[in-house]
């Protein structure tokens, strides 16, 4: 039996980074399916004839045969469908999407710039105060002090003595990612809503893994707002729907109000003025056109309720209008808090930036 080697090549592939590529790749299709596995597949396929992403070690059906291995997807009455573990996937591949653009941004965790009495341990010694915990106490240079007095033979220890390692306080954040599905963010032949959803993905995957102790929601608005849960973000459409800022701050609001956590903080994705509020006997008031007082105003109160709650909002405009505009600088008037512009390949990397540098923004007790 004769083997042919090919030269390698800095550049080479091995079938493992292959298939690392093309899940990746069937990760962000399903994205922009909105779940459809069968027609991420069919994406996948015509992206592969196009520009040779298959040879003879990996074929198409080889490929779907990896998935399943994988549990990324299964086989159901309705077809191809995808799994629990190929939801956490397209998360995860969100997060190493967004993370791996990211030019400049801030390194390590949530620490806060202050010390005392804390949760995580410093490698850095004080003397003891009255308060501090025993089991900071370092053992090895609370001995040291009291040998270096007295000597071994005639050991004693002393208040004085005892050293104990600094600690590193970690703030704990509250987050709602607010997400815009009006029919705009599908509209001009621009995907806007993709890009949002890889936001929410990553944001997710990132507070599950690293900040656990963190609370993260996701609210969608459009004529209303509502709660979802992070299974069902791959998921997540736009519709038919006007702009109820309003009801998304509302909503948002309510659910931060029942967190004890000193940073809470509202991110918005948006394209759009509000256009939409619902009147006080439950009907639905629209206009599309321009900055309507009435709509505008309703929802200036909601961002002056916000920040009477210490809640920040952050606006992440993914349009030019000039009539968002107007409305986003009224807005962050209101609620003292932040907006930015975002082209839709860099919002990943405003949000995340923003996201991290927060959550060292309050502190509360130590020295």
């Amino acid at each position: 039996m004769r083997f042919l080697y090919s030269q390698w090549r800095p550049d080479s592939e091995t079938d493992e980074q292959k298939l690392e590529q093309l899940t990746s790749l069937f990760s962000y299709l399903v994205v922009q399916t909105s779940g459809d596995v069968q027609e991420a597949l069919e994406w996948l396929k015509q992206l592969a004839e196009e520009y040779g992403l298959f040879d003879e070690n990996m074929t198409m059906d080889e490929l779907i045969n990896k998935l399943r291995e994988m549990g990324l997807i299964e086989d159901a009455d309705m077809g191809i469908q995808l799994t629990n573990k190929g939801i956490q996937r397209i998360r995860q591949d969100a997060l190493h999407e967004i993370f791996t653009s990211l030019k400049k941004a801030p390194t390590g965790g949530h620490e806060t710039p202050f010390t005392g009495k804390g949760v995580d341990r410093l490698s850095e010694t004080r003397k003891f105060n009255f308060g501090d915990q025993p089991t900071n106490i370092d053992l090895t240079s609370t001995l040291t002090n009291a040998f270096r007095r007295d000597g071994i033979d005639e050991f004693t220890l002393k208040e004085e003595d005892l050293e104990v390692y600094e600690t590193e306080h970690q703030t704990t954040c509250a987050t709602v990612l607010m997400i815009d599905i009006s029919h705009s963010m599908i509209l001009y032949g621009e995907d806007r809503i993709t890009p949002a959803k890889q936001v929410a993905l990553a944001l997710s995957e990132l507070i599950m893994t690293r900040f656990p102790k963190d609370y993260l929601a996701m609210v969608v608005f459009g004529d209303d707002a509502k709660l979802m849960s992070i299974n069902e973000l791959p998921f997540l459409t736009v519709g038919p729907y006007h702009t109820n800022t309003k009801a998304g701050l509302q909503l948002a609001r309510n659910l931060l109000r029942r967190k004890g956590s000193a940073n809470k903080q509202i991110f918005m994705v948006t394209d759009g003025k509000p256009s939409a509020i619902f009147e006080p006997n439950g009907k639905l008031y629209k206009n599309s056109f321009g900055l309507d007082p009435k709509i505008v105003n309703k929802t200036l109160d909601e961002a002056v309720a916000c920040r009477r709650e210490k809640i920040t909002i952050t606006t992440f405009m993914v349009a030019r209008d000039p009539y968002l505009i107007n409305f986003v600088e009224e807005l962050t008037k209101a609620n003292q808090g932040r907006a930015y512009y975002s082209s839709l390949n860099t919002l990943g990397e405003f949000v995340f930036v923003d996201y991290i540098r927060n959550r060292r923004k309050k502190f509360s007790g130590g020295r």
